[in-house]
């Protein structure tokens, strides 16, 4: 007899920090996010790192990156996922004082099972992701079949960008 499939609709969250213990802040953040009511931990990727990206591109002034991308199961609706995902980046100092600027905590709603949607507070699938190797990379270590809807293959997005992020640990969490 197979497992029994966890209950809602399967998303993929990205997880970013420049400050502070990087490596506890997401390990702590990704228990959490399991945690939470109507939420299901189905796979956490290592941890990569990489240079900051600010608005005006690569900042290799600032403080290295460490992401990471979790997937799961969950019975809440979308703005609802990303509420209960900023309440925990709050609960870790995030500040929004600055676009795209340091950060203790970041925490972003990928995909939401096929939905493509953008309003004013949520955009699926995020609208850059398909760009970033600091989401691919983990997440195609946990799903190699992963796609992105109205962008394609994870791996073949990948393949089209820099690629610098490296994988820290060759453990997941």
């Amino acid at each position: 007899m197979s497992a029994e499939q966890p209950q809602g609709t399967r998303a993929v969250l990205a997880f970013g920090s420049n400050l502070g213990e990087r490596d506890v802040m997401i390990t702590v953040a990704m228990a959490e996010v399991a945690a939470l009511v109507g939420v299901t931990m189905v796979g956490e990727s290592s941890l990569y790192e990489t240079v900051a990206v600010k608005l005006h591109g690569v900042d290799f002034d600032a403080p290295a990156y460490l992401n990471a991308v979790v997937i799961v199961h969950t019975t809440l609706e979308p703005h609802e996922l990303l509420a209960a995902l900023n309440e925990i980046e709050l609960r870790h100092g995030r500040v929004r004082d600055e676009r795209w600027g340091d950060r203790t905590l970041d925490i972003d709603v990928i995909t939401y099972g096929s939905l493509e949607q953008c309003d004013d507070t949520l955009t699926l699938p995020h609208p850059r992701a398909w760009q970033r190797d600091f989401v691919l990379a983990p997440w195609l270590e946990l799903d190699a079949d992963a796609t992105i809807p109205g962008r394609g293959r994870v791996d073949e997005l990948l393949a089209s960008t820099d690629d610098t992020a490296r994988r820290t640990s060759s453990e997941t969490m």
